[in-house]
C-alpha cells in the first residue's frame, strides 16, 4: 500500500478538523435557508406529517411589498434608523477605543465597563434599562428609564446660551440623546475591534511621527486612521447585520407575527425581501470604500 505523503495526510487532517463544521453548516444552515426560499415562493400549509407547498411564484414577495402596509412602514423606519445610527456607532467605537488604548489609572476597568453590555445583553435586561418596560407598571424600570429619556443636550444647550437653532436641527438632537444608551449598549464588540488595530500600530510609526514633530491630530489622520481603516468597514458590515438580526427591531417582530399566524411563505418573503436590502447595503458600502481603505502590505 503506498504510503500518503506529509502534505496529503495534513489535508485529510484539516478536512476531519472541520468536518463536525461542515456538516452543521449543512444541517442547520443550508437546508433552511433553502426551505425558506421554497416557502418563499409557494402557498405553505401544515399537512399531517411535514409542510405542503404549492407553488405561487412572486405572490407573497408582492404581499409583503404592496398589500401589507405596516411591513413597509416598519422596513422604512428600521432603514432610517439605520442609516443614522450605524455612524455614530462607529464613530464613538472609535473614538473610546483610542481613549482606552492609552495608558492611565483604571483602563482595565473601563474596558470592562464598555464591554459588560456585550456580557449582559439579554432581552429584559435592556427593556429595563432602555426603558421598555416603564409602561408595564414596573415603577422602578420607569424611575430608571426616565434618565436615558430627558432631553438634556438641548437644557445644556439653552444653559450655554445656544438659541435659534431650527426644529429639525432640534428634533435631531433629541433623537440622538434619546438614543445615546442605545449608541453606547450597541459598541462594545466594536471598541474591541478598534482596540485590536490600534495595538497593532508599529512603534516604528509612532517614533517616526514623533521625530517629525506630529502633534496629536496629525497623528490620528496620518497614522492611527489609515491603520484603523480596514477595521471600520468590519465594523460598520457587523454593525448593520447585527441592528438588522436584533429580534427587537421592528421589521424581525413583524415577521415574528406573521410566522405566528402560521403564514409561513409570507413570512420567509419577508426575510428574504429584508436579506436582499441588507446585502445590497454592505455591497454597496464595501465597494465604495474599497479605494479609501489603508492595507500595509499593500504596494504603492
Amino acid at each position: 500500500m503506498k504510503k500518503r505523503s506529509y502534505e496529503k495526510r495534513k489535508q485529510l487532517y484539516g478536512y476531519g478538523f472541520i468536518a463536525l463544521w461542515l456538516i452543521g453548516t449543512f444541517i442547520f444552515f443550508i437546508i433552511p435557508i433553502v426551505k425558506s426560499l421554497i416557502y418563499s415562493l409557494s402557498d405553505v400549509n401544515i399537512g399531517n406529517k411535514s409542510m405542503v407547498t404549492s407553488f405561487s411564484g412572486m405572490k407573497n414577495y408582492y404581499n409583503a411589498l404592496f398589500s401589507d402596509r405596516k411591513y413597509s412602514s416598519v422596513l422604512w423606519k428600521t432603514l432610517k434608523e439605520t442609516l443614522w445610527k450605524t455612524p455614530l456607532i462607529i464613530i464613538f467605537s472609535l473614538f473610546i477605543a483610542v481613549i482606552l488604548n492609552n495608558k492611565f489609572k483604571g483602563r482595565t476597568f473601563f474596558r470592562a465597563v464598555f464591554f459588560l453590555p456585550v456580557i449582559i445583553a439579554t432581552g429584559p435586561v435592556y427593556s429595563i434599562i432602555s426603558g421598555d418596560m416603564a409602561d408595564t407598571g414596573n415603577i422602578h424600570a420607569e424611575q430608571f428609564s426616565t434618565l436615558f429619556s430627558n432631553n438634556l443636550v438641548g437644557e445644556l444647550l439653552q444653559f450655554l446660551g445656544i438659541y435659534g437653532i431650527t426644529e429639525k436641527m432640534n428634533d435631531y438632537i433629541i433623537l440622538i440623546t434619546d438614543n445615546i444608551f442605545s449608541i453606547v449598549w450597541s459598541s462594545g464588540i466594536q471598541i474591541i475591534i478598534f482596540l485590536a488595530a490600534l495595538q497593532n500600530i508599529p512603534t516604528s510609526a509612532r517614533e517616526a511621527a514623533e521625530i517629525e514633530g506630529a502633534g496629536a491630530w496629525d497623528f490620528f489622520w496620518k497614522i492611527t486612521f489609515p491603520y484603523v481603516s480596514p477595521f471600520i468597514l468590519a465594523n460598520f458590515i457587523f454593525t448593520v447585520i447585527d441592528a438588522f438580526s436584533n429580534p427587537s427591531n421592528a421589521v424581525m417582530k413583524r415577521i415574528f407575527e406573521i410566522r405566528s399566524d402560521l403564514n409561513f411563505g409570507l413570512a420567509a418573503a419577508m426575510a428574504w425581501i429584508y436579506f436582499a436590502i441588507v446585502f445590497i447595503i454592505i455591497s454597496l458600502v464595501s465597494l465604495i470604500s474599497r479605494k479609501m481603505i489603508y492595507y500595509e502590505n499593500e504596494e504603492v
